[in-house]
């Protein structure tokens, strides 16, 4: 490429946004007819290296729009705006399992996307990039408080949007991570809904007693809410994932604080189908025989998705490490999932979950907040 002649623009609109927000990679002024790769990079929050790329063609103008031309190779084909987020993959020499959880959401996400001449496969970290550009992701939106709950035995996190409530609220529940996981919570709150995310595999009362916490656990950090001054106590979800989603269903069926008694509320079921960690699709049967009547039941299912099934543009993670809540001990296990699949059914069922949230948070009489206008 003749370096005088042509200067490589690259471009990233927005540079700064929400992590389900999507985004435009333009690259601007290089030969018409050449090979190009453009790539991706990240560092977590506990060091680990991640990328992902892409093999284009410039076309007659000099020109690609990641957002509208196909890419030729690389981690995926085809055309993919969002392709270089949920590609990511561990960098080469990593150890096995990693997986991408945001540890502080009052920071940005930082992904360096680059563009390299040729198409390359490897040794990204000794090339020397046409253009770079730096990408923020936020999972938390300017004017959401963060506000750490540690009362009355809970270890939560509640995020409150801008403005003064009363509030439609979350019960935000994880899996086996173990400690608080605030990214959801943070998004949620991001898009109007107040959230209160929850440790509930150690948290102060599991070490002190060695065992898992009851539905009165759960039942305390949902009458925290309905006496707090800024939700609005008569509209409270809970939003779980993997065993979150069993504790979720429980407390649907058995709590009297919650006053739904055996599903007689809405509920949305999200199923991967090809989930190598449970039984989801069992489990949707037999949440279809409790309820009876269908009309309170919408059930998202996905062909090839796997177990996570996370906020859109969350990178696959087909397995990892998991800590087993009976022997405590680390093993590594099977989500399953194919890439492509899996990430389309993040971005739907996202779409879907926010919508069937406003849908039913909102109150009968003059709604205390409205959807935000792209949903």
């Amino acid at each position: 490429m003749d370096e005088k002649q042509y200067c490589v623009q690259l471009s990233v609109n927005p540079s700064r946004g929400l992590m389900d927000e999507k985004f435009v990679i333009l690259v601007q002024n290089a030969p018409p007819g050449s090979e190009l790769t453009v790539h991706a990079l990240h560092q977590c929050d506990d060091g680990h290296g991640w990328d992902a790329f892409a093999h284009y063609i410039t076309d007659a103008t000099g020109s690609v729009n990641v957002s509208e031309d196909c890419s030729l190779g690389g981690r995926y084909s085809g055309i993919e705006p969002m392709g270089l987020l949920w590609s990511l993959r561990a960098v080469p020499g990593s150890k096995p399992g990693l997986r991408i959880q945001k540890k502080n959401v009052q920071e940005p996400m930082l992904v360096t996307v680059s563009v390299y001449e040729g198409h390359r496969k490897e040794g990204f970290a000794d090339l020397v990039p046409l253009a770079s550009v730096l990408v923020e992701r936020w999972y938390m939106a300017p004017g959401v408080r963060r506000i750490p709950v540690a009362e009355d035995g809970l270890t939560t996190t509640l995020f409150l949007p801008p403005g003064p409530g009363p509030l439609p609220t979350i019960l935000d529940l994880w899996g086996s991570v173990g400690q608080l996981v605030e990214y959801r919570a943070a998004l949620m709150a991001s898009h109007g809904l107040a959230a209160l995310t929850i440790d509930y595999l150690t948290a102060d009362i599991v070490k002190e007693t060695g065992k898992m916490v009851n539905l009165q656990y759960f039942e305390t950090a949902y009458k925290f809410l309905q006496e707090h001054p800024q939700i609005l106590g008569s509209r409270i979800a809970m939003l779980g994932l993997s065993l979150g989603s069993s504790v979720t269903v429980r407390m649907a069926t058995y709590s009297e604080v919650m006053k739904v008694g055996r599903l007689q509320c809405p509920l949305m079921l999200i199923v991967g189908e090809d989930d190598q960690m449970s039984p989801t699709r069992e489990a949707a049967n037999d949440i279809k025989e409790m309820m009876g009547n269908g009309h309170l039941l919408t059930v998202l299912s996905y062909p090839d998705a796997g177990h996570l099934i996370e906020p859109p543009y969350t990178p696959h993670f087909p397995y990892g490490k998991f800590r087993s809540t009976i022997t405590k001990k680390k093993m590594m296990v099977l989500w399953g999932g194919e890439p492509v699949a899996h990430s389309r059914a993040q971005e739907d069922s996202w779409k879907k979950i926010l919508l069937f949230l406003w849908k039913n948070l909102l109150s009968e009489t003059r709604p205390a907040a409205a959807p935000p206008s792209h949903l």
